[in-house]
């Protein structure tokens, strides 16, 4: 009995995860608990009855506040950072699988802005449109603020994914005569897909809740977390709180569809390999 008792650093841990988990997830329940307020609710407890009225809110015309309008820009705008950030990652990590001239001036280069302050981000970029006479806009400015930010990370995935990759799948394909195209189509892509999809979701989350490095470089129009930090000032109803929920709601729904993505492909990949071993 005396041998299956945990020792302290056992609790200790579990207790600095429970903190963790309530510090991260406590406020995040706050809100969703109180956009379900009734017609006559505030912004604070105790909740006066429970209904969906600041859901069915704010989905009606409001006097301060573009949430259909900041919601559609900030899921473009993460559609195509994904986008990108895939494409560029993923030609990046087959580039740096040979080492060219100046490949380690590049690689710092790629990720020297992770170092750099969001905001002096946003600001450079924002200041040096307006010296070229450009107007910032989500769509540009933005844009390419985000990928700053998103393109790093998404190189340093696959980075590591190709540091681990064995390359005998390639020489197997080869010596089978497929050129060098199809040996990427055919056996590198399905094989890194899972971490495609990876980076995928990971460069839409970044971009689809960046504040910092939209705060300058959005234009006129607001992304929904500058739209959400604009309504702080202005808004003294739940419907804020039911806009957080929705917004919530939806980044989760992000995340299982990567998963169903995930899952899917691999097994795809293990009937695959059954009905190849059966063929054998």
């Amino acid at each position: 009995m005396t041998g299956s008792r945990r020792p302290r650093s056992f609790y200790a841990l579990a207790a600095f995860f429970g903190l963790f988990i309530l510090f991260l997830y406590g406020p995040l329940s706050t809100i969703i608990i109180l956009s379900f307020q009734g017609p006559g609710g505030g912004l604070t407890f105790p909740m006066r009855g429970t209904s969906l009225n600041w859901f069915r809110n704010l989905f009606e015309t409001q006097l301060v506040g573009d949430f259909g309008g900041s919601f559609r820009r900030s899921l473009a705008l993460g559609s195509v950072v994904m986008i990108v950030t895939v494409v560029f990652s993923f030609l990046a990590g087959l580039a740096f699988r040979k080492h060219f001239r100046g490949a380690g001036i590049v690689f710092y280069l790629a990720i020297a802005s992770l170092i750099v302050p969001s905001v002096l981000v946003s600001l450079g970029i924002g200041l040096q449109f307006r010296i070229l006479q450009w107007d910032p806009a989500w769509y540009s400015s933005g844009l390419g603020a985000h990928l700053s930010w998103t393109l790093p990370f998404g190189l340093l995935i696959m980075f590591a994914v190709f540091n681990r990759f064995d390359r005998s799948y390639e020489e197997a394909a080869r010596d089978l005569g497929a050129s060098a195209w199809q040996t990427i189509r055919f056996v590198v892509l399905p094989i890194v897909l899972p971490s495609l999809v990876g980076v995928g979701l990971f460069g839409f989350t970044l971009s689809y809740d960046e504040f910092a490095r939209s705060l300058y470089t959005s234009g006129t129009f607001n992304t929904l977390p500058l739209e959400l930090y604009a309504m702080t000032t202005n808004v003294t109803t739940p419907v804020l709180y039911a806009l957080g929920t929705l917004t919530t709601a939806f980044s989760f729904l992000v995340i299982a569809v990567a998963l169903v993505v995930v899952l899917a492909m691999q097994r795809r990949y293990a009937r695959a390999g059954s009905d190849a071993g059966q063929g054998v």
